[in-house]
């Protein structure tokens, strides 16, 4: 299918895929900065944000659709960035096609992914949703993080209850929230039960790869994702303490000095291709 995307920036192309739920939208964090130096991609995968579906579908058909939005944006090669899912997706295009990619960023991810999430009580939900709710409404207002934001979900996925994260969960996460479908939520439930374990297969992907974690992720955990860089012939890790799932929201200009700081020590092989 025709993906809904966004496009900006001008050099070599980066893809920029985001997790579940998530959007095009939700990865402003990496696209509005790398903007300034390459040509940024960022698809609402098939099934979220306005890359609306009608019919169930599996999770190999966001690989074929990927590879054609490359093809119809005359991409012949790119470097790959993914955030939790859209990080599976990215090592799934490079052991596909590794000609292709020139490196991968991979955020919050694994090739084995595994987590420690505490059980979901009512309470958790109830809190969580007026929470968002409240915050969607007034971003960022201490009041409710305090109150409702410390004591919901939100304290799993943030390292640190902070208003530069809420802005970002009001702005971005609840937007793309709403926007996923019930296809793209099946599709996850179904590969999720079959299971994933693509660590063997991690030495085909020679190329630069940064891996980057928060220590209290117990989404993906940051041990599964240094498994992951352990098993990539040409990766550099680097693990953020006291922060979690989403810690690109909560510590922005670190992680994107970090990710500078790799794309310099590699340019000049990429651009003298």
């Amino acid at each position: 299918m025709q993906l809904n995307f966004e496009i900006k920036g001008q050099g070599l192309p980066i893809l920029c895929l985001h997790g579940h739920p998530g959007s095009a939208q939700a990865m402003s964090v990496f696209t509005n900065h790398l903007s300034k130096r390459f040509l940024t991609i960022a698809p609402d995968l098939r099934g979220y944000g306005r890359s609306r579906v009608k019919h169930n579908f599996a999770m190999s058909d966001h690989l074929d659709d990927l590879e054609a939005l490359l093809d119809a944006n005359n991409v012949q090669d790119c470097l790959l960035l993914g955030w939790s899912l859209g990080g599976i997706l990215a090592l799934e295009l490079a052991l596909r096609n590794p000609q292709r990619y020139r490196g991968l960023i991979l955020i919050a991810t694994s090739a084995y992914p595994r987590g420690n999430h505490p059980p979901v009580q009512w309470h958790d939900l109830l809190y969580t949703g007026i929470a968002g709710i409240v915050n969607w409404i007034v971003p960022s207002w201490s009041w409710n993080i305090n109150t409702f934001g410390s004591r919901s979900l939100f304290r799993y996925l943030l390292g640190e209850q902070t208003p530069e994260a809420y802005r970002y969960l009001a702005t971005e996460a609840i937007p793309a929230y709403f926007q996923t479908s019930a296809m793209a939520q099946r599709a996850l439930n179904q590969a999720l039960k079959q299971g994933y374990n693509r660590l063997d297969d991690l030495p085909q992907i020679s190329q630069p790869c940064l891996v980057l974690a928060g220590d209290r992720d117990c989404h993906i955990t940051a041990e599964s994702s240094q498994q992951m860089a352990d098993q990539l012939p040409n990766s550099q890790w680097h693990c953020y303490a006291n922060r979690a799932h989403l810690f690109p929201w909560e510590i922005p200009q670190i992680m994107l000095a970090d990710l500078d700081a790799w794309l310099e020590q590699h340019q000049t092989v990429w651009f003298d291709e």
